[in-house]
């Protein structure tokens, strides 16, 4: 979320900047909006490595208690 809403205000100053022609607001404002999208695909590719993680343990814990059935039928 503080992606989209550096975003924004990244895109407010580049339009404030634009309007009255202040190339360094202009310029701030863009150089925030990046951050932002930055910020976001971080956050994206954060969460998408989370699920992995939670896949990977659950057929972790699938394979172990597959093993420990198989023993005790083996037993």
């Amino acid at each position: 979320m503080a992606g989209k809403t550096e975003q924004v205000k990244g895109q407010a100053k580049e339009a404030v900047g634009s309007l009255m022609g202040k190339k360094d607001l202009e310029s701030e404002g863009k150089t925030d909006r990046r951050a932002g999208e930055a910020k976001e695909k971080i956050g994206d590719a954060t969460d998408k490595v989370g699920e992995v993680v939670e896949k990977v343990e659950h057929g972790i814990g699938e394979a172990i208690d597959d093993a420990k059935d198989a023993a005790h039928r083996d037993a």
